[in-house]
């Protein structure tokens, strides 16, 4: 049996003063084991739950609440005997956890509140909470009503204008409400045993230093705001290579689309390649502004098939594994479908976590884009934060030439799950 691993003095601390407020949040930097703590004292809410109301996990989507919680939790590494009493088929909304059965809520846009209208909830577990719409928190909190409610919540920092910090955070005695905060330095995984040891948190550190808003939130767990340059660690030089110097890849993990009439339509792929990279490899684009007709739906579902249907690769064949479209674009998918018997899946269209995945792995050297990918290329430079979404606290880019990035973020969030564990020396972990 796999022993969990020793627990910082300040780690413990958490766990034991979670108990004392109605919420308690771990905020902070990426690795810095906030996950691990949570779910520590998670379990111990468990084992203390009366029964009378709810247990729920809540996640961005389903998917995300398998892989960073219950996957988690199953892990005997972290979490010894524990571990084997979490029981969850892939696919459902309920899992068994201490014999209890736990709802597993996707919260990703702010429909979502519908799920708990009128429930009773007694314990909560929210992973992410800045990614979680306001009104879905809002709506959580008043279902905690019966005596002893909790809710337990983990997340990186946001835009300092975030209404989770200026509503919460800033206001935490009031809202019975504690607060702690971790960074890689907190985490004694990186320390003990020297493996991966302070070079891990040296890697990290170097792979966000060209982006000083993810530095500050990711490595430091600051909340700051977003402006200027997105992906101002774009380096050319650094980032592009030619399509014929393609290293040999062994699986091309999806297709990312962006549609349009009006602005471009665009067709990207990504590869995985047998050195533990990911590669931008090749983009289909049509240009609005060049057509002397603009193509209807019809005619760029066919373009699209007609490109899907090339060799990508100069070496070898391989068939995408998921084609991620635009979630709004329905008519479009609906097009692909009928017209061209191509089912896609509706991308994940997190804006600010995908642009933070991006912004990883380039600055870890684990993404590379070929020369084929002219749009994303053409975009990168010019892509810029909204400075009156920032004044609201979100993190979104102008909407102005944005058509390529929008289907690189598309195919690098959506296939998340598939390159997480397969890229670079040890899994990335937020």
């Amino acid at each position: 049996m796999s022993r969990p691993p020793a627990l910082s003095r300040k780690q413990r601390w958490s766990i034991a003063r979670a108990a004392s407020a109605k919420i308690a949040l771990w905020v902070g930097a990426v690795s810095a084991g906030k996950t691990m703590v949570s779910l520590f004292a998670f379990f111990i809410a468990i084992r203390h739950t009366k029964g009378r109301g709810l247990i729920v996990i809540v996640g961005k989507t389903l998917q995300t609440i398998e892989r960073n919680v219950i996957g988690e939790m199953q892990k005997p590494e972290l979490y010894g005997r524990l571990a084997k009493q979490v029981k969850h088929t892939t696919g459902s909304n309920t899992a068994i956890i201490l014999g209890r059965v736990v709802h597993l809520v996707g919260a990703n846009d702010a429909r979502s509140e519908e799920k708990i209208r009128g429930s009773t909830i007694e314990l909560a577990y929210v992973d992410e909470a800045t990614l979680v719409p306001e009104a879905f928190w809002a709506m959580l909190l008043t279902r905690l009503r019966v005596a002893g409610a909790r809710l337990l919540a983990t997340t990186n920092p946001g835009s300092s204008q975030h209404w989770l910090r200026v509503k919460y955070i800033l206001d935490a005695v009031a809202q019975n409400m504690i607060v702690f905060h971790f960074t890689m330095h907190d985490n004694p995984l990186y320390f003990e045993g020297g493996d991966p040891g302070p070079s891990y948190i040296r890697d990290m550190e170097a792979s966000f230093r060209k982006s000083k808003l993810f530095f500050d939130r990711f490595i430091k767990g600051l909340w700051t705001n977003a402006e200027g340059a997105i992906y101002d660690g774009w380096d050319p030089a650094v980032h592009v290579i030619p399509w014929e110097t393609l290293p040999p890849i062994y699986r091309l993990l999806g297709v990312g689309m962006d549609f349009g009439t009006q602005h471009a339509t665009s067709v990207v792929i990504l590869g995985l390649g047998y050195d533990r990279k990911l590669y931008l490899i090749d983009e289909l684009r049509i240009e609005a502004e060049t057509q002397t007709q603009r193509q209807s739906p019809s005619q760029q579902a066919k373009a699209i098939a007609d490109w899907l249907k090339e060799n990508h690769l100069p070496e070898g064949h391989l068939r995408p594994e998921v084609l991620a479209a635009d979630p709004a674009a329905l008519a479009y998918r609906q097009e692909l479908r009928e017209s061209q018997g191509i089912d896609t899946i509706p991308a994940d269209n997190s804006v600010a976590y995908g642009i933070g995945l991006i912004t990883s792995l380039l600055g870890r050297g684990l993404l590379k884009v070929t020369d084929r990918c002219w749009g994303v290329i053409k975009e990168m430079p010019e892509y810029r934060y909204d400075p009156k979404a920032t004044e609201k606290g979100l993190d979104e880019p102008i909407k102005i030439g944005d058509d390529s990035l929008d289907a690189f973020r598309y195919v690098i969030a959506s296939t998340e799950g598939e390159w997480r564990d397969e890229v670079g020396p040890r899994p990335l972990t937020f």
